[in-house]
């Protein structure tokens, strides 16, 4: 049975006490610094101790090398982080590693290949779940953009993203977009990126919302260089990072996962990074982390 409307945000938080207790839940714990860089403040997260996530992802690689099989944790998922059914092709759960509080993904309920590109029903099941709250969707689309899972997950974490500043680190930057058309550029990125406004209110109507950003999806990859879906199970041209709130999406074509040993996902293209000491906390500093961002993505006039 699908979840009634209006329940999600308390349904996360009932589930989310039941799996800390239980122990299913196994949040990372971190402290936080601002670094400023070309004319806002990033977040960036410090691991304040071992990352339980890099010790299941080591058992994954030995169980399937053991077993010849590569491991899902998606299917069957972990029945103490099921949050909820969202559609008939999509539920969520909480994810098991968290570094946000109350991070939900949102998974197909049969294998897809996260580098399969997104489709209307991910977009629908997106949106019914954006409608419940503010907060920041997001996909990683393939290994090379941050997915650490090969079955098809998009993700939403509740917004503000940081304890001060605005809703999304990057948004003082949006004011001063430059558009041609529907697309805009953001001045301050140096790689190659497609922003587009979302139309205001569209979130009232999540089918509506769900069937028009699945079409501006589809020409945000054009603008980009990249090949837009044409039919059911198509796999994408390169990898790309999706970032979708209720006011605007921004798509970034990627070159690689990380930079130095500092791996970067969406999140970081919202301008929050997560590293796993100091040592790579002054690397950002020094490297500066837009020169972070620009050396995983593409030169902006490198097109795919």
């Amino acid at each position: 049975m699908l979840f009634q409307k209006g329940s999600l945000r308390r349904q996360i938080v009932r589930v989310t006490e039941q799996a800390l207790s239980s122990g299913a839940l196994l949040p990372s714990p971190t402290e936080y610094e601002f670094v400023e860089d070309s004319g806002m403040r990033f977040f960036v997260r410090i691991l304040s101790g071992p990352r339980q996530k890099d010790e299941a992802r080591e058992q994954q690689e030995k169980e399937a090398s053991a077993t010849g099989r590569q491991v899902n944790p998606f299917l069957p998922y972990e029945g103490d982080l099921f949050v909820a059914d969202i559609s008939e092709t999509h539920l969520a759960i909480l994810n098991k590693f968290n570094v946000v509080e109350h991070h939900l993904l949102i998974i197909t309920r049969g294998f897809e290949d996260q580098e399969k590109l997104l489709t209307l029903n991910d977009f629908k099941a997106l949106w019914v779940c954006m409608a419940e709250y503010n907060a920041l969707g997001f996909y990683n689309a393939g290994e090379a953009a941050g997915a650490s899972q090969r079955h098809k997950h998009l993700q939403m974490v509740p917004l503000p993203l940081a304890p001060e500043g605005p809703q999304v680190p990057i948004e003082p930057l949006l004011a001063n977009t430059r558009f041609n058309g529907v697309f805009g550029a953001v001045p301050a990125f140096p790689f190659l990126h497609v922003f587009a406004h979302i139309e205001p209110g569209i979130v009232k109507s999540p089918p509506d919302a769900a069937k028009k950003t699945f079409e501006l999806y589809c020409a945000m990859l054009r603008e980009a260089g990249m090949t837009s879906p044409v039919g059911k199970g198509q796999r994408q041209s390169g990898p790309y990072c999706l970032l979708v709130t209720r006011g605007w999406m921004l798509l970034v074509p990627r070159s690689r996962e990380f930079f130095d040993a500092i791996s970067i996902n969406s999140l970081g293209f919202a301008g929050a990074f997560l590293v796993r000491n100091q040592e790579q906390l002054e690397r950002v500093k020094s490297c500066g982390p837009m020169t972070v961002l620009r050396e995983v993505a593409l030169p902006v006039s490198g097109k795919q």
